[in-house]
C-alpha cells in the first residue's frame, strides 16, 4: 500500500514538473510574440507618421516629439526584450514627451497662455520629480537579481547577514 502511495506521489510531482515547464514555455512564447507585435506596431506607426511628414513637405515640433515618443516606446520594448524588466522610467519619459507635445499644441493653436498651460507644466514637473524619485530609489535600494528560474540569488547572502549589491 505504501509503495503505491509513493508511486502516486512521484507521478504527481513529475506531472507538476512537466506542467510547470510547459506553462513556462507557453508564457515565454506569448511574451515574445507580444513583444514582436508591439515592436512592429511601433515601427509601423513611426513610419506612417514619418511618411505623413514627408508628404506634407515639413515637420512641426509636435511631429518631431511624436517621433521621439515612438523612439522611447521602441527603446522600452528593446530593454524589456533584453532584460525582462519593464523600465518604468521610460513610461514616465513617454508621458513627459506627450505632455510637452500637448503643451506646444496649446501654445501653437491659441498663441496665449491660460490655465491649461500651467496645469500641463505642473504635470510635467511632477513627472520629472517622479523620474528623480525612481532613479534615486533604484540606485539607493536596488532590487535583487533573480536567477533564470526566478529564484532570489541574494537570499542566502541576506540570511547570512550580507546585504545585496554592497548596500
Amino acid at each position: 500500500m505504501a509503495a503505491g502511495l509513493r508511486r502516486v506521489e512521484t507521478f504527481r510531482i513529475r506531472t507538476h514538473s512537466v506542467a510547470q515547464v510547459v506553462g513556462n514555455v507557453l508564457v515565454d512564447g506569448f511574451q515574445l510574440l507580444a513583444l514582436f507585435a508591439i515592436g512592429a506596431t511601433i515601427v509601423w506607426a513611426a513610419v506612417f507618421a514619418f511618411t505623413g511628414m514627408v508628404e506634407r513637405g515639413h515637420a512641426t515640433v509636435e511631429d518631431i516629439l511624436l517621433l521621439f515618443i515612438y523612439l522611447e516606446l521602441g527603446a522600452m520594448v528593446g530593454i524589456y526584450f533584453k532584460t525582462n524588466h519593464m523600465p518604468v522610467r521610460f513610461l514616465i519619459y513617454v508621458a513627459i514627451t506627450a505632455l510637452t507635445r500637448l503643451l506646444i499644441g496649446f501654445v501653437n493653436v491659441e498663441h496665449e497662455a491660460d490655465i491649461r498651460v500651467v496645469i500641463v507644466s505642473g504635470a510635467i514637473l511632477i513627472l520629472a520629480l517622479a523620474v528623480l524619485a525612481v532613479r534615486f530609489g533604484s540606485s539607493r535600494f536596488p532590487a535583487p537579481e533573480p536567477s533564470i528560474h526566478g529564484e532570489d540569488r541574494e537570499a542566502p547572502k541576506r540570511a547570512s547577514g550580507q546585504t545585496p549589491h554592497g548596500v
